[in-house]
């Protein structure tokens, strides 16, 4: 794999203009604060929450397509075409994608707050058709692509999950107009394993090994054992998916968890090694929320080896309590980690687009409003871990409590991005190199006294 100046000279020659990146980014900074007050609008039904239409579910959607999936294809179109030395598709289909994506998911979510299942099929069939759009174009650049094989590897992965989790989600919406293609609850399964540690996870993960060593101005991760890491997480979603079947050996998903955990604990040694050896200190907060992500992930994954084996849990915790649970730290692991990686990727990119002054680009930290960023951190850690409380406890003020700072952060994070995006946009007034000195003037009693000789 090639190393971070390598990619840094890739990146500047083959940049997607601003509005392409930017539209997906921004749309997934409006939909992050739109998920924290449906939640707090639903708070009396989170903690108990099992599924269902209502504010909980269209909140989780909210976060899930409107936040993660619409930041991984901002940055997979831009980066894909930088890992894989090929063309994605103009920035004028890369437009109309989001034009089509970004009304689906609201109309998606809005069918599932209202419980509208007329609604909820629109949004379902246009969320679905853009997924397949944007699966259309990356197949068509993996197939052409020429270099950086973990990433590529990584997204034949999600884009294999992408196909489970659209057809496991045809059945769930069509359950609600009567026309299911299989059993809810397996069905349920297979999306909820898909979706997040396959398509989002799969996709986090391959861009990882671009993200990370580019940042901390590492060397690239080894190649056989991140090749290996992907290889742990194909055969953990294969076993999800048989396990996902009714009647399927109970083995299968304590299986399917344990290759997770190995996939991931890998993945993640990889990772580190990058920061520890890296030129650039990799500290401030979006890397802390990345690790805050990585160890939520791996939490998730511990948890879900303990459903499996319900004899595992602890007297308190019921198995359906844990599957909540479950949710919220899969979910909350992907958030944290995305938004972390954002919170980096938005000033480098402005730095790359921003017009030039006297001594080249401006730096990313020049663009970065780091009080918004700290207190984005502060509130999505106290959201996160107050969620958490109201589950355990079945406490609805303790879920209203969390998605009220939930949302102060969300709309702190907006800051953040707002102020990057002017100030890239502001040309800068580079004062001229030679200033014309003005005359010098002559005291007035130092003039001559005779008129013919003014």
């Amino acid at each position: 794999m090639a190393g971070a100046g390598s990619f840094l000279g890739g990146a500047k020659s083959r940049l997607l203009p601003a509005s392409v990146p930017f539209r997906f980014f921004g749309a997934a900074v409006v939909f992050h604060a739109v998920a924290w007050a449906l939640l707090l609008a639903g708070a009396p039904a989170v903690p108990g929450f099992a599924g269902g239409l209502g504010l909980p579910l269209a909140a989780l959607h909210a976060l899930t397509l409107g936040v993660l999936v619409m930041t991984a294809m901002g940055a997979s179109l831009q980066l894909l075409p930088v890992a894989t030395a090929q063309r994605v598709a103009s920035p004028r289909q890369l437009a109309l994608l989001w034009w089509l994506y970004m009304p689906a998911v609201a109309v998606l979510v809005a069918g599932m707050a209202l419980a509208a299942p007329w609604l909820l099929v629109t949004g379902a069939l246009a969320v679905a058709l853009s997924l397949l759009w944007f699966a259309t174009l990356l197949v068509g650049n993996l197939a052409r692509a020429r270099g950086m094989p973990v990433v590529v590897v990584h997204s034949w992965l999600a884009l294999a999950s992408l196909a489970v989790l659209l057809w496991a989600a045809y059945s769930l919406v069509g359950a609600y107009v009567g026309a299911p293609v299989m059993a809810r609850g397996s069905a349920l399964r297979l999306h909820v394993s898909f979706a997040d540690y396959g398509f989002m996870g799969m996709l986090l993960f391959g861009f990882s090994y671009i993200l990370v060593p580019m940042f901390a101005l590492a060397d690239s991760p080894a190649l056989r054992p991140a090749l290996l890491s992907a290889a742990f997480a194909g055969a953990a979603l294969l076993c999800a998916g048989m396990a996902a079947v009714d009647g399927a050996p109970t083995w299968l998903l304590p299986l399917a968890a344990l290759l997770g955990l190995l996939a991931l604990a890998l993945h993640l040694k990889l990772m580190l090694q990058a920061l520890r050896t890296g030129m650039r200190r990799t500290a401030g907060h979006p890397f802390w929320l990345v690790r805050l992500g990585w160890g939520t992930l791996a939490t998730s994954l511990v948890l879900a080896l303990g459903i499996a084996l319900p004899d595992a849990l602890p007297n308190m915790l019921h198995v359906e309590r844990a599957r909540t649970i479950f949710g919220v730290l899969m979910v909350g692991g992907l958030l944290s980690f995305l938004l972390g990686m954002l919170g980096r990727i938005v000033p480098f990119l402005a730095s790359m687009h921003a017009p030039p002054g006297r001594r080249g680009p401006p730096l990313p930290s020049a663009l970065t409003a780091e009080r918004p960023l700290a207190l984005h951190f502060r509130c999505h850690v106290v959201a996160f871990a107050l969620l958490l409380l109201a589950v355990l406890a079945e406490n609805a003020w303790l879920a209203g409590a969390a998605a009220l700072t939930g949302l102060a952060g969300a709309l702190a994070f907006g800051r953040f991005f707002w102020v990057a995006w002017r100030r890239m946009a502001m040309t800068p007034q580079v004062p001229p190199l030679v200033t014309p000195m003005a005359a010098p003037r002559t005291p007035r009693e130092a003039l001559p006294t005779d008129p013919k000789l003014r």
